[in-house]
């Protein structure tokens, strides 16, 4: 991992940009953590640029509970190169839903599963990179993102010991299987009239999960419109699980 930019944003916050090989990201630290700190992977649906408003605001609210926050662009977004399948299923799923019409497995497929395959093996090794850190520590959470790619790293992921993911993209029947291996424990959140996602596969999701403890969070509203309250909620998941224990 290479460091190409360091700044202090704030008295709370130092943003460091990085590559990751050539994959850029961006690593968010509390300024000057007396101890090594949890690690929260932060994912979303691609375009650094256009997200980072949201990713840094996300930041800051893990930063003022003492943990880390660190992201990577998406396979095919940002500058990176395109991936030809998945634009040609995003087309499809768009004419699609233009068309008030169900959006057949196979474009979710192409649309998803390119994404999982190519990214869920570079969040892996930026764990690897970043637990290297003497300023972290872990433990490590997953928060937001591609669902897929969270169920993936969810599944494969040993160093993961809590999720909080945004039902708010298509998961793959493959995916659904998967998330029945998944044990850690859970917080989904669900945008109830979010028009660009199947609500019942998100219930479906939610279902599969093997993890003793999980949560869905559920509420009114389209996929821009969470509520503030539903982010507290999430952060107080991740306090519960990655803030060390009072001594």
């Amino acid at each position: 991992m290479q460091v190409t930019s360091e700044q202090l944003l704030d008295d709370t916050l130092v943003e460091r940009r990085f590559l990751l090989a050539d994959v850029p990201g961006l690593l968010w630290m509390p300024v000057a953590p007396a101890t090594p700190v949890p690690l929260v992977l932060m994912g979303h649906p691609g375009g650094l640029d256009g997200m980072y408003p949201r990713l840094v605001a996300r930041a800051r609210s893990a930063a003022s509970d003492g943990f880390a926050t660190a992201t990577l662009e998406l396979p095919g977004s940002g500058g990176r190169p395109p991936l030809p399948e998945v634009e040609a299923a995003r087309a499809d799923l768009r004419a699609a839903l233009a068309a008030g019409e169900p959006v057949a497995g196979e474009v979710v497929d192409r649309l998803v599963l390119p994404l999982v395959e190519a990214a869920v093996p570079e969040w892996r090794a930026l764990l690897d990179a970043l637990l290297a850190l003497p300023e972290v520590g872990g433990p490590v959470g997953f928060s937001g993102g591609v669902v897929a790619i969270g169920v993936r790293m969810a599944r494969v992921e040993p160093r993961l010991v809590a999720a909080g993911l945004f039902a708010g993209s298509f998961v793959p029947r493959s995916i659904l299987e998967e998330a029945r291996a998944v044990t850690i424990p859970l917080h989904l959140l669900l945008q109830w009239d979010d028009r660009g996602n199947d609500r019942q596969m998100a219930l479906d999701l939610f279902d599969a999960f093997g993890s003793a403890e999980k949560t869905l969070c559920a509420n009114l509203g389209g996929h821009t419109g969470v509520p503030a309250h539903a982010g507290d909620e999430a952060a107080r998941f991740f306090r519960r699980h990655l803030a060390p224990a009072p001594s």
